[in-house]
């Protein structure tokens, strides 16, 4: 009974992760960037949403405005930050990338305040029993078959739509794509939209989750994203959903098992390393 509980809400946690994380591997997959700044337009994201939200009612309004923003703001942050940068080393990108995530803290704490938001009216609260006896909030239950919902689309538009193969072909052989008509700039702008609007998306769901959202919440996701998709393999995007949920449900059992010695965090961080001690490359990435 509590190993299937955690289980759920492991896989629960591990949906969050997966959201943000997806973005930041499709713009490493892309650009060879460590979008470390991506973390700034999950917080983006959670402070649209409550704004929207408690102005105008709508959570569905919430939800579009903050993946709508995010994404606007992922192609502002690549044009002006990284495109400059991308016949430099990668690690320049990274520093202006750490940069950009640090400036971005800070402007939200000067424009929103340092005591953090809420939803007036909180959305998603009703209580579900579900088999087993196991209880959830609706935005849990919401969050998992969300997640589910949007990488199904987006596996479908990858395989299946010009898009999609346009941008699989820029990241196999970007000089041979363009010889062929594909306009490397309009990939780069989408690859970026998607994924920082599914960081928005993620940060009404925190936001939902925890009633609060906070100039430093992107803290955490910022680097627990950077330790999921090297535990998923650089640059995989199958690997990486499959690490976000493992972690998910790993963090779960911790908390319970050894969360007299080592914290959330901690706990998430010495599985990885424990990981890397034996594999490298990644779980999920190709030998």
């Amino acid at each position: 009974m509590l190993a299937i509980e955690l289980v759920a809400q492991g896989l629960i946690q591990g949906s969050i992760y997966a959201l943000v994380a997806l973005g930041l591997t499709l713009v490493y997959g892309l650009l060879r960037i460590l979008h470390v700044a991506h973390a700034a337009l999950f917080t983006l994201g959670g402070y649209v949403g409550v704004l929207v939200c408690n102005a105008s009612g709508s959570l569905a309004l919430g939800f579009l405005m903050a993946a709508l923003v995010a994404g606007f703001g992922g192609v502002a942050m690549f044009r002006l930050a990284y495109q400059p940068l991308l016949s430099k080393p990668p690690f320049v990108a990274l520093i202006a990338s750490i940069g950009l995530f640090i400036a971005a803290e800070e402007a939200f704490r000067i424009i929103f305040g340092a005591q953090g938001m809420s939803f007036t009216q909180p959305a998603l609260q009703q209580q579900f029993v579900l088999g087993w006896g196991l209880q959830f909030k609706l935005a849990e239950i919401l969050v998992m078959v969300s997640t589910a919902c949007l990488i199904g689309v987006l596996a479908w538009l990858q395989a299946r739509t010009r898009v999609g193969i346009a941008c699989q072909a820029t990241v196999s052989d970007p000089q041979m794509a363009q010889s062929f008509g594909i306009s490397l700039r309009k990939v780069r702008d989408i690859n970026f939209f998607v994924g920082s609007a599914l960081a928005g998306f993620a940060g009404v769901w925190v936001a939902l989750l925890n009633n609060l959202v906070e100039p430093t919440m992107g803290s955490v996701p910022s680097y627990k994203a950077l330790a999921i998709i090297v535990l998923g393999g650089l640059g995989s995007v199958p690997g990486t959903l499959a690490a976000a949920l493992l972690l998910g449900v790993i963090e779960a059992f911790g908390t319970i098992y050894l969360g007299d010695i080592l914290d959330r965090n901690a706990i998430a961080f010495a599985f990885l390393i424990a990981v890397l001690m034996v594999r490298p490359q990644g779980l999920f990435a190709r030998s």
